[in-house]
């Protein structure tokens, strides 16, 4: 499909990127895939390559592009080998939009060399057990002490992605009751060191997809957080999380774009190789039309997702963009790789295949970043209605 949104430093990256998964990837994924997480090392390897400081100012080590196009190819290339780079997609997608925004220079100085260079890896602490898209009900505390030098966090969050390798976790907390007129009031952000007293890690969980990505539970007990790492001003933190959320509903429709063209790629080169009746299974008009429908709706999903990026390195993508191009493309991720894992027979349910990784994987798009009930109402909201 003709495409504008990508040029020559794009796909000299590209084809770098997709000789860093060949070698360093590809040998090892399986062994991964069964131990539920990436080595930490892997994480070194990227940061050699670049991947942390794409889009990190030149003074603190970063290349200084400010463009998603890079991860972007990241996407495509991860799900084109039917990999991926564990946990360490929120480190730049989701961790690094709230420094940017948020950190003092003193902070960018502190945080953002250690960020680039892998030495630090961040994640992001939102959910708790008792509230998931309700992020204002959230329970967990900070209190700032008597000599203001430090905030006290006391709480737990669950499902964080790269809770386990992660050093240093933006972690939402109240530190303020809600108000009558506003109960998202009171919520504060905080980079907190993984290393304190009272920061414990509880269960790596066990999921039905995303096998190499580590989601653990956090635990803070009387976790004391110096006072210069809060992130932003007091009690403005819901208003912070609602501005980078555009940015992580594009992410997830962009990866389940390129999880769906994946899966048309499996599903094609399967049916070219595999015989029934003494013929290939492509041969069968019914696997031509499948593979065809499922073609013209990844086609669609590329546009939209393509639209999206372009919008959000123009600063124009809108929540209503974000919420639709995210409920578009999940929804044809999910029906295609579907249809594509039934194309397979039975060895798409065989977990050496990568159409089953695909399958179990996609599945957590249409919940995490918001549900797509939830990118209805946003959407209808928009529309008036």
């Amino acid at each position: 499909m003709r495409r504008t949104v990508f040029n020559e430093d794009h796909e000299a990256f590209r084809e770098t990127l997709r000789a860093f998964i060949e070698a360093e990837v590809v040998p090892h994924y399986d062994e991964w895939f069964q131990d539920g997480i990436v080595p930490r090392e892997l994480y070194g390897k990227m940061a050699e390559l670049g991947l942390f400081g794409i889009n990190v100012p030149e003074e603190y080590d970063g290349a200084g592009m400010a463009t998603h196009k890079f991860e972007a190819i990241q996407y495509e290339e991860t799900a084109r080998a039917g990999v991926s780079f564990g946990g360490s997609g929120v480190h730049v997608l989701l961790a690094l939009p709230y420094i940017k925004m948020l950190a003092t220079d003193e902070q960018k100085k502190r945080y953002l060399p250690n960020f680039v260079s892998g030495e630090e890896m961040w994640a992001l602490a939102m959910t708790e057990p008792g509230t998931g898209s309700d992020v204002a009900g959230m329970k967990t505390t900070a209190k700032l002490s008597e000599d203001g030098t430090h905030y006290v966090l006391n709480g737990s969050k669950t499902f964080i992605t790269g809770g386990v390798h992660a050093d240093r976790v933006i972690v939402c907390a109240r530190t303020a009751a809600p108000t009558a007129e506003d109960r998202r009031f009171g919520i504060s952000l905080f980079a907190v060191d993984t290393k304190s007293e009272g920061y414990s890690i509880g269960r790596k969980l066990d999921k039905l997809g995303l096998r190499t990505s580590d989601t653990a539970e956090l635990a803070f007990v009387d976790v004391k957080v110096p006072a210069e790492d809060l992130l932003g001003e007091e009690n403005k933190g819901f208003g912070y999380l609602g501005t980078n959320l555009a940015s992580e509903r594009w992410g997830i429709a962009y990866g389940a774009y390129a999880q769906a063209q994946a899966a048309v790629n499996f599903a094609k080169q399967y049916v070219q190789e595999r015989t029934v009746f003494g013929k290939p299974v492509a041969t069968f008009q019914n696997t031509k039309f499948e593979l065809a429908a499922c073609q013209a709706e990844v086609d669609a999903a590329q546009a939209v997702a393509d639209r999206a990026l372009e919008a959000l390195d123009a600063g124009e993508l809108t929540a209503a963009e974000a919420a639709s191009a995210k409920l578009f493309c999940t929804e044809v991720a999910h029906r295609v790789i579907d249809r594509c894992l039934q194309l397979h027979g039975g060895y798409g349910f065989m977990n050496e295949y990568p159409i089953a990784r695909l399958y179990a994987d996609n599945r957590v798009n249409r919940i995490y970043g918001g549900t797509s009930e939830v990118m209805k109402m946003i959407i209808a909201k928009n529309m008036g209605l």
